[in-house]
This record gives structure tokens, sequence and C-alpha cells, in this order.
């Protein structure tokens, strides 16, 4: 999938940009707070129909303007695709394909494989398991319409349950319902995570052990109730504890991926080097994936990867996106050096960009 044209009006700082990207590199040149990153999560949104951040479609209007624009015309194999957004303020956002609007926005999901890398993904390292989760459920969705469908329902089921539990309602046959279809639901969910990770644990430990040159052990481990037998049976022992805490303590919404380093919690002993490593490393291994089991090659953002890394690490990820299974890829950074020797290693089209203030514009390599 190419990214060819990009049409912004009043996103987030960008008041208005029209933009034609090269089908390999794309860099975004510029110092904090210009602009790149919301020039990347205007592909991200067009993408998955929302914002990386995770801010309120609201939030993403510009200051004083009363709707956002976006418009992306993509080369899908050889086909022109069309993808629109739209939303005015206080109104229903509007997402269409060729000029038709979609019914559901998860209907979208997929369709633009993408992959990004941020400085906000420390997250998926330092903060709580609904992160780690949240990085699953993404990836999967990606390539498979039946897990999106089934976690909707699941978390349906969820949400339901927990509104009886804060009511206090007693009657067991209105749990059960609910129970029921927590567990079926939340028994392929953890089957589909736990096959996922069986292929892709492998491969994001290759990818790490190559950009380290091999100093360091890393490890994921997946760890959820399902594990310990049937959860509707798990749902009715905890019923009533859960009734006095208001909220259901087993389910796939409780599911764990453990990261390590070494023997002990990444988040616990990772320098910051070693933390960026890692989570280059899961991105990466995410868009091998993607790429493998998806019907076209993702697009790779990469929002400021190299601070915090030493030279070696960074050369070795620039050789690793350098290859051609990589496809289009749009990187941002606040060091012209550092992207001029992306462009002379890799050999391939490139076009380089100045962000300032929102304003975009094109430059020209330096000889």
């Amino acid at each position: 999938m190419i990214l060819s044209r990009l049409s912004i009006i009043n996103f987030k700082n960008i008041a208005q940009a029209d933009l034609s990207f090269s089908p390999n590199i794309n860099c975004f040149l510029g110092n904090n707070g210009m602009g790149k990153t919301n020039l990347l999560d205007a592909i991200y949104y067009l993408s998955f129909c929302k914002s990386y951040s995770h801010i309120a479609d609201s939030q993403i209007i510009r200051h004083d303007e009363d709707f956002f624009m976006l418009q992306g015309y993509y080369d899908n194999n050889g086909n022109e695709e069309e993808v629109y957004c739209g939303m005015k303020k206080r109104q229903k956002k509007q997402f269409k394909r060729n000029k038709k609007e979609y019914g559901r926005l998860s209907d979208h999901i997929g369709f633009i494989p993408l992959v990004m890398v941020s400085p906000s993904d420390s997250n998926l390292i330092l903060g709580g398991s609904d992160e780690r989760r949240r990085f699953l459920d993404l990836v999967i969705s990606q390539f498979d319409k039946n897990y999106l469908d089934t976690l909707i329902r699941y978390n349906k089921a969820l949400a339901q349950r927990n509104a009886l539990l804060k009511q206090e309602i007693k009657d067991a046959a209105l749990y059960e319902i609910w129970e029921e279809q927590m567990s079926v639901t939340g028994e392929e969910i953890f089957k589909q995570r736990r096959s996922f990770l069986s292929t892709f644990i492998p491969v994001f430990q290759e990818f790490y052990t190559y950009i380290s040159d091999g100093n360091e052990t890393v490890g994921l481990s997946y760890r959820s109730h399902h594990e310990h037998g049937e959860l509707f049976t798990q749902l009715t022992e905890v019923r009533e504890r859960d009734r006095i805490l208001g909220y259901s303590t087993r389910g796939s919404h409780k599911d764990e991926l453990e990261m390590t380093l070494g023997e002990y919690p990444m988040k616990r002993i990772g320098s910051q080097g070693q933390n960026k490593t890692f989570l280059i490393a899961l991105k990466l291994a995410q868009f091998d994936f993607l790429n493998r089991n998806g019907f076209t090659s993702p697009i790779l953002l990469l929002d400021d990867i190299f601070d915090k890394l030493d030279s070696q690490r960074m050369e070795r990820i620039i050789s690793l996106v350098s290859e051609e299974r990589f496809g289009q890829i749009f990187i941002t950074d606040t060091n012209r050096e550092y992207l001029d020797e992306i462009i002379r290693k890799t050999g391939h089209d490139f076009h380089l960009y100045q962000v300032i203030q929102g304003n975009i514009e094109s430059l020209k390599e330096e000889k």
C-alpha cells in the first residue's frame, strides 16, 4: 500500500497542506512541537479512524476552526483508492472510501495496514496491562475481521455485567446471560492472541538480537485467566466479590503480556536505550507479521526513533528499514544528519520536508 497524495485542513496545528509522497522514503525535519508528529498522526488517522494519541476527535480540530478534513490517495497494488475523513464541531465524523461512506468504522480497519513507532510507545513497557492488550488487539484486528467483531461482542458483554455489578443486582439469571457471552467470546480471543504470539515472539526476538548485536536476551510471555479453566465457572465463583468491588476481576480484559530483559521485568531494569530497542523490535515484528499475513505491504511511520540510541543500534535499525520488504516509510527527526545518512545508505527514491509551525515545505537534498 502506497500513500501517493495527502490533503490536510485544520488537523491539529496544520492549517492546510497538499503533499505528494515518494513510494519509498519520506523524511520530515523540524524542531519539537512544530507539527511533524501531527503529520504522521494524520496518516495514521486515515488507517484507524482515530488519533494515535487517543485524544477525542473534537480536540483534533485546529484551534478557532469549525472542522477538519483529511483526504488520502493510495496506490493499492496498481488500483487508486481515495479515503476521506471530515468532521464539524458537535457533529459525527464522516469516513468514506471512494466517496462511499462506511456503515461502521470498524469495516475500514485493516484496509490500509500501518505500523507506527512513536516516543509515546514507552507506555507499552511502563504503562498498565491495558496498553499491552491494546497493542495485541490492534495487530490482530488489522488482518482478522472476525477477531475485531469478537472483541466488540466481548466488551459489550463485559460492560453489561459491570453495569449489573454496580447496581448490586442479585438475580443470577441476568448475570449468566452476559457471563456466558464473555466466556464464549473470551475463549476465542484467548486462542487468537495465543496463536498470534506463538509466531510473533520469535520474530520479535530476532529483531531485538540483531539491533542489540546479541548483547541482551529479551522475552514476551502471555498470561490469561483462560489458562485456568472455563471463564464462565470462574465468573460465577467470583460474582459476589465482584459485586462488592463493582467490576469484573476475571476475563480477557485482564490478560497480560509480560516483557522481560534477562530474567527481570523490562520496566524495572531496562535502560532508556534498551527500552527503545525493545519497542522498535516489537513494532518491526508487527510490520513483518502484517506483511506476511496481509494482502498488501503496510505503511511504516517512524517518529523520532533515534533519540536515546547509541550509534551502533542506530546503524542497525537503518540497515533493517532499508530492506525492500519495508516498502513506503515516513520518518521524522530533529537532526538532518540522521536523515541524510538514512538516504545515503538506502539508495532509494526519497522526499525531504521541513516542518515549521504546522507549515510543511519540500527541501532539496544536501550534496
